[in-house]
């Protein structure tokens, strides 16, 4: 059986439970505990309403949402913060609604359990049409069948438990969602056997691993400038720990990814920035280009993580390492894992010669500007005064758009305090991710950065966040509409445009907390001082920027993608 993390971030083996006299639904809420699931996101509905009380009635903190995809937003920024995540909705209405962001959560390999009601089977034979159904009782379920990495229909007692340990242990195992479908007369039914799941099977070959390890390691005794590039997957499973070790006794410096941001301290000494291709900064850019042998660790090689195919690594110099294969230049290896190979470079790195530390090569930080300055706001000035504030106890999340593109620049100080889907890039992430965020890390402060036309999908989560007592700073940038696709598709098109919104009167609707309107950097600057000095409630600052405001992150990637719109 695979190992989870405690709260202290320990590996541990999910308890074995006793199953004498336990329902179904207490069975699947116990096995949730085990992986560490204490908080779950959704909303209710009747084919369901029965399993929600059966939570409530649990030590499961259940968060309802306004949106079930906000639901789901919410449950993959606890999984990445948290080790696993869960929501629960009703059948289709609720199902159908999720599917964005749990196809997002699927691309960027965030672990999120999907429960979800469903008519039960005796009035599935009843001859009526069900409300919510579509066109069979099994069209939800082959929906999710396609982004999810394991899924089950609880509609067998007899192996009700084994189905719940064997989509569980696959969430855990492959860092993807797994879909649960429960019909509602099944919620009470106590199996009266319950059948074992043995654990997924590990297919790691040791002379591949022992081989793989000797090849990259032969290549790196002879490398003057290797650089590791580090990916997201270094976080999902839990690897930071190996690949510092690893790059510490090798003395590598590291570069990550987008996706990948922050999965180590970026006060690091050996962190030197993002590598982002052609529209990154251009040391980082040089030195991981110029590398003699770039060894690739956990990295998803995206459009965006390439800077628009503007990357330029070639092959023979590469180690290609994630959890699903293994490149070392030209030679592939199979059925290696990627902690396996990981422990074999840190074992095989002790008999490497003497390498001096290599001088730290960060990117040139802009450091925030003082005096007085009345002019209007910029996105990337913005982001330089919130850099100056950052510390180990702050989460930064940004939404698509140059939201994401101007945060690159941040310094962020400790591992996994950076969340964005810098990949999948679905708008409306942010707030909801906000709520996600603050209830798996409620001693963290959380920024969000998000623009008004992301907000204006999701941006109602905010009033989720004040009911449970968060206290998030909302920096929304304003510049009425989708500013990024200004850039992509120029013209003055009306379908980049957005309704104006008094974004101020908002946090009287919900109750609690306080918004500001700056529109001058000096006004900007009075009102973080203000809100930093303030983290007992929540603020949105509503920031209007100057017109056709861009990152330069944006205008590079504007001029890659034009061709492509």
């Amino acid at each position: 059986m695979n190992h989870s993390l405690n709260a202290r971030g320990e590996t541990t083996k999910p308890t074995r439970r006793a199953t004498a006299n336990v329902t179904i639904a207490d069975y699947l809420i116990q096995r949730l505990r085990d992986y560490g699931v204490h908080d779950l996101f959704g909303i209710p509905g009747d084919y369901v309403l029965s399993f929600y009380s059966e939570l409530e009635n649990s030590p499961i903190n259940v968060i309802g949402c306004t949106r079930e995809d906000c639901a789901g937003f919410a449950a993959d920024a606890y999984a990445r913060l948290n080790g696993m995540g869960a929501l629960c909705v009703t059948y289709c209405v609720g199902g159908m609604s999720v599917c964005n962001s749990v196809a997002g959560a699927f691309a960027e390999k965030s672990p999120v359990v999907v429960i979800s009601g469903a008519p039960g089977l005796d009035e599935r034979h009843r001859g009526v049409l069900l409300h919510h159904m579509v066109r069979d009782f099994r069209t939800q379920a082959d929906v999710f069948e396609k982004f999810t990495i394991a899924s089950t229909e609880l509609t067998d007692p007899m192996t009700a438990f084994s189905e719940i340990d064997r989509v569980l242990d696959a969430c855990d195992h492959y860092k993807r969602p797994v879909y649960i479908e429960l019909p509602r007369d099944m919620v009470h039914v106590i199996p009266p056997v319950a059948h074992g799941f043995r654990g997924t099977v590990q297919n790691s070959d040791a002379d591949a691993t022992s081989e793989a390890v000797s090849d990259a390691i032969d290549r790196l005794k002879h490398a003057k400038r290797p650089v590791i590039l580090a990916g997201v997957e270094t976080h999902r499973f839990r690897l930071q720990d190996e690949l510092l070790q690893f790059a510490e006794s090798a003395s590598i410096p590291i570069a990550t990814t987008m996706l990948g941001k922050s999965v180590v301290s970026e006060k690091h000494p050996l962190f030197i920035g993002l590598y982002e291709g052609a529209i990154g900064d251009a040391n980082v850019t040089q030195i991981v280009e110029q590398s003699d042998w770039l060894l690739l660790l956990g990295a998803f090689l995206s459009d965006i993580n390439l800077g628009i195919y503007t990357a330029k690594l070639d092959p023979s110099r590469c180690v290609y390492a994630t959890s699903e294969s293994l490149r070392v230049s030209h030679h592939h290896y199979h059925d290696v894992e990627l902690k396996q190979f990981l422990s074999g470079l840190i074992e095989a790195s002790k008999d490497l010669p003497p390498r001096p530390m290599p001088k730290t090569q960060t990117r040139n930080k802009k450091k925030a500007k003082t005096g007085r300055d009345n002019t209007q706001l910029q996105t990337s000035w913005m982001v330089e005064q919130l850099n100056e504030r950052l510390d180990p106890d702050t989460i930064v999340i940004a939404d698509v758009g140059d939201s994401l593109f101007a945060a690159t620049e941040l310094t962020i100080h400790e591992r996994t305090e950076f969340l964005s889907p810098a990949y999948y890039t679905s708008m409306g992430f942010s707030i909801p991710a906000a709520l996600g965020a603050a209830t798996a890390r409620p001693d963290h402060r959380i920024v969000v950065l998000v623009g008004d036309g992301a907000f204006q999908m999701t941006g109602q989560e905010l009033s989720t966040l004040v009911y449970h007592n968060h206290n998030p700073v909302i920096i929304l940038l304003d510049n009425h509409g989708y500013g990024t696709e200004r850039y992509l598709h120029a013209g003055e098109w009306k379908y980049n445009e957005v309704a104006k919104w008094n974004y101020t009167e908002l946090m009287k609707v919900y109750g609690r907390g306080e918004a500001y309107k700056v529109e001058t950097k000096d006004s900007f600057l009075e009102t973080l001082d203000r809100v930093w000095n303030s983290p007992d409630h929540p603020h949105l600052i509503h920031a209007v920027l100057e017109e056709n405001d861009a990152s330069d992150t944006l205008k590079k990637l504007a001029e890659r993608m034009k061709e492509k719109v």
